[in-house]
C-alpha cells in the first residue's frame, strides 16, 4: 500500500552555519593565553632575592595560624598556637621556619644556631624564652634531621606549607648574592652534595623532604602577639645568628672568621715578614759598610788589612804554645852507652 505521506511534507535537513568568532574575542582568548603563560618564569627562581616584606603580620592573619595543624615526629597533629601558647610553654617563642628537611644551608644554619644559642643560655634571660623548629617536609623525616643538626629544640612539620603562606614567606631557588656568616666555615658544594646524599640514603623518604622552592624565616612570639618577624629572600637568607641573639637579648659573640680570610690573613702576614726580613737585611748590610767606611777613615787601614793581622795573630799562637823538646838528661846519656 503506498504511502499518503507526500514529499512536500517532509521537514527540511536542519542547515548548521558556522561564524568565525568576532575579532574582539580572539583578541580577549589571546590575552588570556598570554597572561596565563607569563604568570610562571622558571628563570626568575634564579634571579637574585625575591621582594618580600618584613612588616609584622596582622592580628588576623595570625589567628588564622593560630588553628592550623603541624605534625610532630610522632605523626601526632596539633594546633600551630599550641607552639607559642598554652600551659607549660614560654611566653617568648622563636619559632624558625626551615626549607625542606635536606636542605644543607638550613642543616648548617642550625648547626650553627644550636651551638651559639644553647637551652641553657635562653635559661638565663629574665623572661621564658625558648626555640622551635617547623619544616615543610614529611614528619617521618623528623628524627633524622634532629640528628644530622644535633638540634636540641623540638621540631614539627607542615607539609601543606599553609602556616609558610599565611605569614608572607616566600618561594625562590635562588642562593641570593651575599653568603652569610652561618655558612664561612663550609661551601655551597659541600651542603648541596650533603643534601643529595641524605635524600638518597632515605630511600623512600627522598620525595619527602619537602618544597624545594619554599623558604621560611623567623617569627618571635610574646605573650600571643607576633613582637618581630624576618622573612627570607633568598635559600640562604637565615637571620645571622649575632642577629637573632640581639633579639633574644643575649650579648653579641666575637665573629668567627672563616678559613678563607684566616688562610688570606696567614699569607699577607708571610708576606709581609718576608718583606720585613728582607728590608732588615738590607738594612744591616748597609750598616756594616758604613761601619766599614767610618773604620777605614778613622784609623787609616782597610777591612782586609785588619783580617789579615788577625790571621798572623792565630797563626803565632800556636806555635808560641807548642811543646818544647827538653835537653837529654845525664842519666839518658849513660843508658845509651
Amino acid at each position: 500500500m503506498a504511502s499518503n505521506t507526500s514529499p512536500t511534507s517532509r521537514s527540511p535537513p536542519e542547515i548548521i552555519t558556522m561564524t568565525a568568532p568576532s575579532d574582539s574575542h580572539a583578541k580577549s582568548t589571546k590575552s588570556e593565553e598570554t597572561t596565563l603563560a607569563c604568570e610562571y618564569d622558571p628563570d626568575a627562581e634564579f634571579q637574585g632575592d625575591v621582594a618580600v616584606s618584613q612588616d609584622l603580620p596582622s592580628q588576623k592573619d595570625v589567628d588564622r595560624c593560630a588553628d592550623m595543624l603541624v605534625l610532630g615526629a610522632d605523626g601526632e597533629s596539633r594546633p600551630f598556637k599550641s607552639l607559642y601558647s598554652g600551659e607549660g610553654v614560654a611566653t617568648r617563642q622563636l619559632i624558625i621556619f626551615v626549607r625542606h628537611f635536606f636542605c644543607g644551608n638550613c642543616q648548617e644554619f642550625l648547626r650553627t644556631l644550636c651551638a651559639s644559642i644553647t637551652p641553657d643560655a635562653l635559661l638565663q634571660l629574665g623572661t621564658p624564652t625558648f626555640i622551635t623548629v617547623v619544616g615543610c617536609g614529611r614528619p617521618e623525616l623528623i628524627p633524622a634531621y634532629a640528628q644530622t643538626t644535633g638540634c636540641p629544640f623540638p621540631i614539627f612539620a607542615d607539609p601543606t606549607t599553609r602556616l609558610y603562606a599565611q605569614l608572607g614567606m616566600q618561594r625562590s631557588l635562588s642562593l641570593g648574592h651575599k653568603k652569610p656568616d652561618y655558612l664561612n666555615r663550609t661551601s655551597v658544594v659541600q651542603t648541596t652534595v650533603a643534601g643529595i646524599y641524605q635524600s638518597i640514603k632515605s630511600g623512600r623518604g627522598a620525595l619527602q623532604g619537602g618544597d624545594i622552592r619554599q623558604i621560611g624565616g623567623e617569627v618571635l612570639f610574646e605573650d600571643e602577639q607576633v613582637t618581630w618577624i624576618h622573612r627570607m629572600k633568598n635559600t640562604r637568607d637565615h637571620s645571622e645568628i649575632q642577629e637573632l641573639r640581639r633579639v633574644l637579648g643575649l650579648k653579641a659573640e666575637p665573629k668567627v672568621e672563616d678559613e678563607g680570610s684566616r688562610r688570606g690573613r696567614s699569607r699577607g702576614a708571610s708576606a709581609v715578614s718576608k718583606r720585613t726580613s728582607k728590608s732588615w737585611s738590607r738594612k744591616s748590610d748597609s750598616a756594616s759598610d758604613k761601619e766599614k767606611d767610618m773604620m777605614q777613615k778613622e784609623y787609616g787601614y782597610k777591612e782586609d788589612e785588619k783580617e789579615k793581622r788577625k790571621s798572623k795573630r792565630r797563626s803565632f799562637l800556636p806555635d808560641m804554645f807548642a811543646k818544647r823538646e827538653e835537653p837529654p838528661s845525664p842519666l839518658d846519656e849513660y843508658q845509651k852507652l
